[in-house]
């Protein structure tokens, strides 16, 4: 099993910056990608951004490009997004989300093995 706990959310001014971090604990050393989803009130939960844990392949929804960044610290077990230049639409809770599969499609929910409980993010304008 892996645990999942993000952290970093809170409330940000349109155009300003939340860093999230999502700490992994227990079998690691099965996880070949994590990434982050959203889902904001009303809404089906969507793809944000993931990472492949081993030579560090990214990939993006398009409304975040150019916006946020996703990177990795394997030794720490950790993954961050960097968010800039938020808008309003921005605003959702966070989730992060892990997987051990070899192979995965980054928006499908259903290859994604592991959960945290989220973080809210706010972007007031």
């Amino acid at each position: 099993q892996v645990q999942l706990i993000e952290s970093g959310g809170g409330v940000a001014l349109t155009g300003g910056s939340l860093r999230l971090s999502c700490a992994a604990s227990g079998r690691t050393s099965s996880n070949n990608a994590m990434a982050w989803f959203r889902q904001a009130p009303g809404q089906e939960r969507e793809f944000v951004s993931a990472i492949k844990l081993s030579g560090s392949t990214t990939w993006y929804t398009d409304s975040v490009k150019g916006r946020f960044t996703i990177s990795g610290d394997n030794d720490k077990n950790t993954v961050y997004l960097q968010m800039n230049n938020l808008k309003p639409e921005d605003t959702a809770v966070y989730y992060c989300a892990a997987t051990a599969r070899a192979s995965y499609a980054v928006r499908n929910l259903g290859d994604w093995s592991y959960w945290g409980q989220g973080t809210q993010v706010t972007v007031s304008s």
